[in-house]
């Protein structure tokens, strides 16, 4: 029997973009499998050498959809490419496919942005900001639109400490329509040149050209059948459509792989900080429930659409210490092969003192190995590696060092209005995620889906006892360490004693 949201969904043709992406592709999937909907138009950008056709079929082989094409083996064939790039004007959808969209689509699920923290000013402003304001301006052509899902993020408005779930034009600048229009009259160079003036107190060009996307969506939506989702750090999957599964290095789960791969052994956070992270399908399950509930319940007024954020529950919060803590504990069961050295990980969180440990615990290590590699012929690597884990941590520090508390009545009003059997289908409930499991999940999932490690016992085996001989010589290092550290104070104490 089809539940509340199951029948919003049927024969129902969705126009999704950034459905190429990890949560992109994840709620193409829960559609698919969960939904009987009629047609999803998918926006993907053309590749030189590559038909956007081409790009759809080789979803048959990730093993995200292998569950869906399990049950449905055809599900594929209701996904339809529209060739387009949210760099382009009018998002370089033809005329013929616009015509299309708009006569046909009744939900539109709009997920597309670039996500790099320093992404150059003027391309942040085209994806996340101008694509926006052209997509609103597509929906309004739309003739049967039912609910418009504009996914931003939790962190739109990171300058403020406590998020509720409205809309912050005051922490602008200048406000989107204004820069919008400089940005057309002003050159990529001088916009990119004006970044600093034009952030104020926002971290990144990410975070900036979000808040701005959502100034689009107040000022420009009207009378939209719109919401915003605004998700925290997307992580791995908790339990659908299989556990653990990850496709990208962004956020915590970039840290932990690094660290298990005894690569990266300190970093600049704040044990005491909030690690503000949800699970993938969580974030696909209140996407979906949210255009479900913006649909049942458009009204057209000129009031501010509803926002809705996804965050850990403030009663099931998790700090970066417990998460490193939850990581490092269980880390032996799921250790890879291919470990330079035995894994640890210390915080900090003082800046200016962070090169220095950086170079005894990363650069001095690195530039071992890389002299070893040359010594071998073989390329170095590791010192450039580390260059670039140094810039991302700096540009990480204001999420990783700080933390905020998030506004949820919205978010809490749409879970109590689902029944039961949406809530079980669609799940999103953060105050009963269990940690302790959900990690357990993430790093298998991350040995096998990011490390590309086997899932056979002799695999995981294997990487036990390699994990148990870097831990050995892990700790003869500390003690040969520690015993020269000693003889040299020693020594130094004999050396004042004898003048």
């Amino acid at each position: 029997m089809e539940t509340d949201i199951q029948r919003f969904y049927r024969n129902k043709t969705v126009f999704i973009t950034g459905g190429t992406g990890f949560l992109g592709k994840v709620m193409v999937e829960k559609l698919l499998r969960t939904t009987e909907v009629k047609q999803i138009y998918l926006l993907i950008r053309p590749k030189r050498g590559v038909e956007i056709q081409e790009r759809i079929s080789e979803w048959s082989k990730d093993l995200v959809f292998e569950l869906l094409l399990k049950s449905k083996s055809d599900a594929l064939q209701r996904v339809c490419p529209i060739a387009g790039d949210c760099l382009e004007p009018d998002l370089g959808i033809s005329d013929t496919d616009r015509r299309l969209l708009a006569s046909e689509v009744q939900i539109v699920l709009h997920g597309a942005a670039t996500v790099r923290f320093n992404e150059p000013l003027h391309v942040a402003l085209a994806i996340n900001t101008r694509a926006t304001r052209l997509m609103v301006q597509l929906g309004k052509q739309m003739v049967n639109l039912e609910a418009f899902v504009h996914v931003s993020t939790a962190f739109a408005n990171c300058v403020i400490d406590h998020i509720q779930e409205k809309f912050y034009p005051e922490l602008l600048t200048n406000s989107s329509e204004k820069v919008l229009e400089m940005t057309d009259q002003l050159g990529d160079q001088l916009i990119d040149n004006m970044t600093s003036a034009l952030l104020g107190s926002f971290p990144n060009t990410y975070t900036y050209t979000k808040a701005l996307g959502e100034d689009v969506i107040l000022r420009e939506a009207g009378d939209l059948p719109l919401c915003i989702f605004r998700p925290a750090i997307i992580i791995a999957t908790s339990s659908e459509p299989v556990s653990g599964y990850i496709d990208n290095l962004y956020g915590p789960i970039g840290l932990v792989y690094g660290v298990a791969h005894g690569v990266i052994r300190i970093a600049l956070v704040d044990v005491n900080a909030q690690n503000s992270v949800v699970p993938v399908d969580y974030c696909a399950s209140m996407a979906l429930a949210s255009a479900w509930k913006t649909a049942a319940s458009a009204v057209r007024t000129s009031s501010p659409p509803p926002i809705y954020h996804l965050t850990p529950s403030e009663q099931n919060l998790l700090t970066y210490g417990a998460f490193r803590d939850k990581t490092q504990s269980i880390g032996e069961n799921y250790a890879v092969t291919k470990m330079l050295w035995y894994p640890f990980m210390h915080f900090m969180t003082t800046s200016w003192l962070f090169p220095l440990a950086a170079f005894f615990y990363h650069t001095l290590p690195g530039l071992v190995v890389d002299l070893a590699l040359c010594a071998i012929g073989r390329k170095p690597r590791l010192l450039k590696i580390y260059q670039k884990v140094h810039k991302n941590m700096l540009l990480l520090r204001p999420f990783t060092c700080r933390s905020w508390k998030f506004g949820t009545k919205n978010k809490d009003r749409l879970w109590q209005s689902m029944s039961p059997q949406d809530q079980e289908i669609y799940n999103f409930d953060m105050l009963a995620l269990d940690w302790d499991s959900y990690f357990n999940r993430a790093l298998r999932g991350m040995r096998f889906y990011l490390c590309k490690e086997p899932r056979s016992p002799s695999s995981i085996a294997e990487g036990q006892r390699v994990w148990r001989r870097f831990h050995m010589l892990h700790r003869t290092l500390q003690l040969i360490l520690l015993c020269s550290a000693a003889a040299a104070i020693w020594l130094l104490l004999n050396l004042i004693a004898a003048f």
